[in-house]
């Protein structure tokens, strides 16, 4: 046999995907048809500033590269935290959970390390893109994705595209009033906003505010409501209740196929999803009372492959 009659060493084609967030990156090889087929994950290092965080997403990749023998890499799709221009790849803005993310060229200093072809989309967008091409809403033409975590984030799919808007700014859903929030202090600098009062962080601060007694986070809020403490009963409660609430009126705004809910509040069971999908109910019109609202499917997977798509979609 001939040097150029060899057959060729790789069998597979895939791309990698970076999830960018404040307190974790993982990375991901992923094929065409979206099966994550290798992962990584490492704490980022959001206060050490935009380097050490890029010194960390570019290892992670670098490391599935290396061991991805008969595998073909062939471009990155990067899901990141902040207000992403997709069109440059830079960070327009971000929350000081990771310090001096706003300005970093990601686009730019993520090919120049690894050499290859890269995009870039915000962190929520990619997980709504995850849901709505390989999740639990792919065939709809159009999903409405919430995020309820640390933050809140929202993303609206429409034939596949995750909107970002005119300034790259759409999908902060936690920003928008609630009549739950009264006049809390959002992260944000404003009062009032869902996030204030519907975020993990927020209903933990809230038992606190009741009871008197400070609780280490959400889970422990959770373990209290398990154990019989109505006042963290009642906490859960007021937190589906208004993210429903905010999810009615978006679902009266935008009139989706699906909804679908993801992020780490959602954890906490049927108590919390019950509230939520009340609170739907009791916002949305009549003609809307059909669209189901639905968990995320994927889990953390859901961003990498969104990503991936969006890397597979440039190569086309």
């Amino acid at each position: 046999m001939t040097e150029a009659s060899k057959p060729s060493a790789v069998s597979v084609e895939a791309v990698a995907a970076l999830d960018i967030g404040g307190t974790k990156t993982a990375a991901a090889i992923v094929t065409r048809q979206g099966k994550v087929v290798d992962l990584v994950t490492a704490a980022t290092p959001g206060r050490a500033g935009a380097s050490a965080v890029l010194d960390t997403a570019a290892g992670l990749v670098g490391q599935l590269m290396a061991r991805s023998a008969g595998t073909a890499v062939r471009a990155l799709g990067v899901g990141s935290a902040g207000v992403i221009d997709s069109r440059t790849g830079r960070v327009l803005s971000a929350t000081d959970v990771l310090t001096g993310w706003a300005g970093t060229d990601l686009r730019g200093t993520l090919h120049q390390r690894l050499g290859l072809p890269v995009t870039v989309i915000n962190d929520v967008h990619a997980h709504a893109l995850g849901e709505a091409r390989h999740g639990i809403a792919a065939g709809c033409e159009t999903v409405l994705f919430i995020a309820v975590g640390t933050g809140i984030g929202a993303s609206f799919v429409v034939g596949g595209t995750a909107l970002a808007g005119a300034h790259s700014a759409a999908g902060h859903a936690g920003h928008q009033s609630s009549p739950y929030a009264g006049s809390l202090r959002c992260t944000c600098g404003g009062q009032g906003h869902l996030e204030a009062i519907a975020s993990g962080p927020g209903l933990a601060t809230e038992y606190a505010r009741r009871t008197g007694q400070s609780v280490d986070d959400l889970r422990s809020v959770a373990a209290l409501a398990e154990d019989g403490d109505e006042t963290a009963r009642e906490i859960i409660l007021l937190g589906g209740a208004a993210v429903g609430s905010a999810v009615g009126g978006l679902v009266n705004m935008l009139d989706p196929d699906a909804v679908v809910v993801g992020g780490g509040v959602t954890g906490l069971g049927e108590l919390w999803w019950q509230a939520l999908r009340d609170g739907v109910k009791r916002e949305t019109l009549p003609s809307l009372d059909d669209v189901p609202v639905l968990a995320s499917a994927l889990g953390s997977h859901a961003p990498l492959l969104g990503a991936a798509s969006l890397a597979w979609e440039a190569l086309a």
